[in-house]
């Protein structure tokens, strides 16, 4: 590594553990890997939402791109800042998933509708707004858009599930869909 992107490397480093995912990809480009790194780090720990949300954000995200790593990193502070074990499932599965808390439940179908319909209704958007007000709309569409670009980054650049964790999702193994038949879904 050049000068610049060792400082990058060691800045992320001290603020995320150790250069890992994504990182080790967006350090050939140090001026995007800055910048993706400041994004990233607003929607992960400082944007206006609840951590449970931002966890919650990162996994519907990371499930549209089928973006494996990405939820395995992330699956379990999910379910320790908040996300019912059920809610995850349901994401994993590509399920409706239902949240007994209607901020919560308004959340997700936010996030739900913008990822798959990419329109998202008045209605599902007057009762978020209610909840989140402007402020935290906005927090979540850069939070989705961030989350997103992770995604597309770890696919794209094929990097590897952690070693030591089970593919996530029933229909993706490796980096491709796989198709299910009367036997299940083929390994």
């Amino acid at each position: 590594m050049d000068p610049r992107q060792q400082e990058l490397a060691a800045r992320i480093a001290g603020r995320r553990g150790a250069v890992r995912g994504p990182f080790r990809v967006w350090l050939h480009s140090p001026e995007m890997c800055e910048r993706a790194e400041s994004l990233g780090a607003f929607a992960r720990f400082d944007c206006s939402l609840p951590e449970h949300l931002r966890e919650l954000t990162l996994l519907m995200a990371a499930r549209n791109w089928d973006a494996q790593y990405s939820w395995n990193a992330h699956v379990h502070q999910a379910i320790e800042a908040g996300i019912p074990e059920a809610a995850v499932k349901a994401v994993a599965e590509r399920r409706e998933a239902v949240f007994d808390n209607e901020a919560d439940q308004a959340f997700y179908q936010f996030c739900r509708e913008v990822l798959e319909e990419h329109f998202v209704t008045d209605e599902t958007f007057a009762r978020a707004l209610a909840h989140f007000g402007p402020k935290g709309l906005v927090d979540t569409i850069g939070a989705l858009g961030n989350f997103t670009m992770l995604g597309m980054c770890l696919n794209t650049f094929q990097v590897d599930l952690q070693a030591d964790k089970e593919p996530p999702f029933p229909d993706v193994r490796g980096y491709g869909r796989v198709v299910a038949d009367s036997d299940g879904p083929r390994p």
